[in-house]
């Protein structure tokens, strides 16, 4: 009932929120799936116990729910307070984050009202004793009795061994730190888009025909694998899209990929091959690049970086420097920058002195250039009332070459002759740079790079900035594009993470009303996070937005488990019993629940690991992270709270404690 009740409520958060169907808010109903019916299955699990020691169905709901609504209220509390700190995150990231974040939330929220409410409503309606089990009940019960016998010798050894429990969480402390911040990090994964495109740029004063000629001997190289079983189309458009679209030396291409299940081959794979041949056609730049999942700006590199200083000439100097290191990182291809001096011009220089003894002006060398290699406007005139302006200029025929000039000629005032140009002028060719580039009201120059293999987009930046800082400490250095989304979540991450831990803590405490019940709890987050960004490496993949939700949301799930067993100890300890059997009975009892509800959770994000199509790398990133994560934190949890536990929780009462007291000096 939970699930359905959970899940079709969360689209009305969805619909007030003003949010969208899109990648981050389905990913978000999908993890909800698993994590919606945690707290139905604690609430029946204490009360389908309770009916097995005897009890009634009704007595079973009623004090079974009385038991567990601490739990499942602190679990809600915590998984939805780690959320907060997303609403700060700025920018194209904290859009997204915030989505899921609202989602996720709205659907835990529900899932706790009905495990309080209506779980023990329809448990005392319908629950009996069963006498007579089925053999897959009775089958499932053994094994479960015979690993709960082991799991309890097992505690009672590692209990004797704090110091082994205590060395260990310091070690993966230590790990987990070192991991993150070693970990490749970028945007958002690399995804198979089902299509990469071709960006074709001739030099700057390419016309529409040889650019056109250039473009089609790429497509020609692609062609023949069209049907082969990987191409399904090309399509080729001069000038290309978007700015380029007014750029005659521009082209596009875009190839159509066959779907993901006719081809064995990773779209990525298929782009990186495609290099090999586009590079093949001399006099232009190709490169191939594969479309985002979510858009950042235009289609451009990954890597864009900016130099700022204060004159050109510095900045050309440092680029060049900067470029030939790039390329000597083998992970580092298509590299360029945008202060290209590759628009031609010619510099007319007039000899003054020679103007000057044969009598002719300076201004009239110059109309005369203007007119006929360029244009001058002359007069207007005027009909049916519109105005239009007369533009005299030479034909078109004796502008197309420098040598034309000594068919220009000017009259000297000395003697009435007419003189050539060529004898007055000399020309000068010169490669200028078509714009100069301003980056935050600074001169700039932005080198930009694709990334190839497991590359990550911050490893190519570091290197970057190594480069830079080693080679010209005075350059001032920002980000473009995916590259400044990057910088901007990963500084914003790490204060997400201690915000959230912050969070989750204050919130416990106030809960728990102490402090060291808390910090016992929370032990089991460096866990989580360990194993997340464990499976991250496994496959391959890298810490981005995807796994930084995935992350956020270990640490609210990796708290569940330990609040079962602090809590559920805490009410063994008001009812009389030692530390020792309190927690270890805690443990014990917890044992099923606990399972149960990772259980639940882990198989919620099975379809997120092995789907495929569309945006899968996206998927297999939340999913592996919290599956390993999950895993990891379970397993660990069993031994590592209940040993913390006694160790620093001898001195601490429970809340029902705390009010007990209360009520007896009231009294």
């Amino acid at each position: 009932v939970a699930l359905p009740v959970s899940l079709i409520s969360t689209f009305l958060a969805i619909y007030f929120f003003d949010f969208s169907i899109n990648l981050f808010t389905l990913m978000a109903l999908v993890l909800a799936i698993g994590i919606v019916v945690d707290d139905a299955i604690v609430m029946l699990e204490n009360i389908v116990r309770r009916i097995e020691k005897g009890e009634s169905a009704l007595i079973a709901a009623y004090k079974g729910s009385k038991q567990v609504s601490f739990a499942i209220i602190a679990t809600t509390l915590v998984l939805v307070a780690v959320f907060i700190p997303l609403i700060f995150i700025k920018g194209l990231s904290g859009t997204l984050y915030t989505q899921t974040a609202v989602t996720l939330s709205f659907a835990v929220i529900i899932s706790s009202f009905v495990a309080l409410s209506l779980s023990p409503m329809i448990a005392s309606k319908i629950l009996i004793k069963k006498n007579i089990k089925s053999k897959i009940t009775y089958k499932f019960e053994s094994g479960l009795n015979k690993f709960r016998e082991f799991y309890k010798r097992t505690l009672l050894f590692w209990l004797k061994k704090r110091k082994a429990i205590i060395t260990f969480l310091i070690l993966i402390l230590v790990l987990t730190s070192s991991v993150f911040l070693y970990a490749p990090k970028e945007l958002m994964p690399k995804e198979d888009r089902g299509a990469f495109f071709v960006i074709i740029k001739a030099p700057e004063s390419s016309g529409f025909e040889f650019t056109s000629n250039k473009s089609e001997e790429i497509e020609s190289f692609l062609l023949p694998k069209v049907g082969k079983g990987e191409y399904r189309r090309l399509l080729l458009r001069v000038p290309g899209f978007g700015k380029s679209s007014t750029q005659v030396n521009s082209g596009f291409i875009i190839v159509l990929l066959e779907h993901w299940d006719r081809r064995k081959r990773d779209g990525q794979r298929i782009m990186m091959e495609s290099f090999r041949e586009i590079s093949k056609v001399p006099g232009v730049l190709a490169f191939p690049v594969m479309p985002q999942g979510i858009r950042t700006g235009g289609i451009q590199k990954p890597v864009q970086f900016v130099l700022l200083g204060n004159t050109y000439e510095d900045l050309i100097k440092w680029k060049e420097v900067i470029k030939k290191e790039a390329r000597k990182n083998k992970n580092l291809t298509n590299i360029e920058d945008d202060f290209n001096q590759t628009k031609a011009i010619l510099n007319v220089k007039i000899d003054q002195e020679k103007a000057s003894d044969l009598g002719v002006s300076t201004l009239e060398i110059g109309r005369s250039v203007e007119t006929i290699f360029g244009s001058r406007n002359v007069t207007k005139f005027t009909k049916d009332g519109r105005e239009y302006d007369i533009i005299l200029q030479g034909d078109i025929k004796n502008r197309k070459e420098p040598s034309n000039l000594a068919k220009v000629y000017v009259r000297s005032k000395n003697s009435g002759q007419l003189v050539s140009l060529s004898n007055l002028v000399s020309l000068e060719e010169e490669g200028i740079a078509p714009i100069l580039s301003r980056y935050n009201r600074q001169k700039a120059i932005t080198i930009s790079a694709n990334i190839v293999g497991d590359y990550s987009l911050s490893d190519a930046l570091t290197f970057l900035e190594k480069t830079t800082k080693d080679n010209f400490p005075d350059a001032r250095i920002a980000y473009k594009g995916e590259s400044e989304e990057l910088k901007e979540t990963s500084y914003q991450i790490y204060l997400i993470f201690a915000l959230a831990l912050l969070t989750a803590y204050l919130v416990m405490a106030a809960q728990f009303e102490s402090f060291k019940h808390p910090f016992t709890i929370m032990l089991t987050v460096p866990l989580a996070i360990f194993g997340g960004i464990l499976g991250l490496l496994v496959v391959g993949s890298s810490i981005n937005i995807f796994s930084q939700i995935a992350l956020i949301i270990l640490i609210g799930l990796a708290t569940k488990n330990g609040i079962l067993i602090v809590e559920f100890a805490n009410q063994l300890r008001d009812e009389g019993k030692d530390i020792e059997k309190s927690i270890i009975e805690s443990a014990n009892i917890r044992l099923r629940p606990i399972l149960m509800t990772s259980t639940s959770t882990i198989i919620g994000v099975l379809p997120l690991v092995f789907s495929s199509g569309p945006g899968e790398a996206s998927r297999l990133t939340v999913g592996i992270t919290i599956l390993f994560g999950m895993i990891f934190s379970t397993f660990f949890t069993l031994y590592v709270i209940p040993t913390i536990y006694l160790a620093i929780g001898k001195n601490t009462k429970s809340i029902n404690y705390v009010e007990k007291e209360l009520n007896k000096q009231l009294r």
